[in-house]
């Protein structure tokens, strides 16, 4: 049986899985104002991953390993102002984030790239391809919207979100340069979900790469209709759904979504 941890009372207690030790290189770069922490793993196809919201790259502790395995070159990131990445006083944009991510790959020396997103890493993955293509060699978009109708208007808390949230505290407080200050940074991205991204239809038709459009069956936060029209509105874009999870997937079942990942990326290899 694969691993489960749906209600993610390991991830609150005990956080992901830590990322591989052997073979990492990790640095850290200074990009619009901000230093931009990621680490690499490994050789192959290059993969970068992007973690949600208030997260940090070491909740893809399910994931390196299956990708490493899989023969790829792994690259995970600490977007700007998460984990052990800082931010400067402008307002969070996915527009921003995405120029950070384009850096990156510029430091590890990645001419083109497959992006994994989840959650706010989909959108800032999907902004990435819109703004740069040819640097693009596909996207999995885990878990977003793309304009703030596909959020739903009623998202009840429950103890898997407080734990997700407590676990979020308790790693910010350990990896960032301001650790005191996760209040405000809380508030700060929270700020940008409300807004953004606003893409339009035709925004999303000038989207050129393969994307998959991926949705856990019980999504907290996304409603399933916004999850078809992105699917419908991206040329070439395949809808996945993956059953008996919610907006944690690679946390709750890492077998399950792993296993959609890694059939994603043999397809745009």
């Amino acid at each position: 049986m694969g691993t489960h941890d749906d209600d993610l009372a390991t991830f609150a207690e005990h956080g992901a899985p830590a990322l591989p030790a052997t073979g990492a290189e990790e640095r850290t770069i200074r990009h619009n104002g901000a230093d931009i922490w990621f680490a690499t793993f490994g050789a192959g196809p290059p993969v970068v991953l992007l973690h949600g919201g208030l997260g940090h790259s070491g909740n893809w502790g399910h994931q390196v390993p299956a990708l490493l395995r899989s023969g790829r070159r792994v690259v995970v990131v600490d977007s700007r102002g998460h984990g052990r990445s800082t931010r400067d006083a402008r307002p969070y944009s996915y527009e921003l984030m995405a120029s950070d991510v384009l850096a990156v790959m510029d430091a590890a020396g990645l001419a083109k790239a497959a992006l994994v997103g989840w959650s706010d890493g989909a959108c800032t993955a999907l902004v990435l391809a819109r703004r740069a293509a040819e640097r693009i060699s596909g996207v999995f978009f885990f878990a977003c919207n793309m304009d703030p109708s596909g959020v739903k208007a009623n998202i009840e808390p429950n103890a898997t979100l407080q734990r997700c949230w407590s676990r979020h505290v308790a790693d910010y407080a350990q990896l960032s340069a301001t650790p005191g200050e996760f209040k405000q940074f809380a508030t700060a991205v929270q700020q940008m979900q409300k807004t953004q991204p606003n893409y339009s239809p035709r925004d999303l038709a000038d989207i050129r790469v393969p994307v998959a459009i991926v949705q856990g069956e019980h999504e907290e936060f996304i409603t399933q209709e916004h999850a078809s029209y992105l699917t419908r509105s991206i040329p070439d874009a395949e809808l996945v759904l993956l059953p008996g999870v919610s907006h944690f997937a690679p946390l709750q079942r890492p077998e399950l979504f792993n296993t959609a990942l890694c059939a994603f990326l043999r397809r745009i290899a």
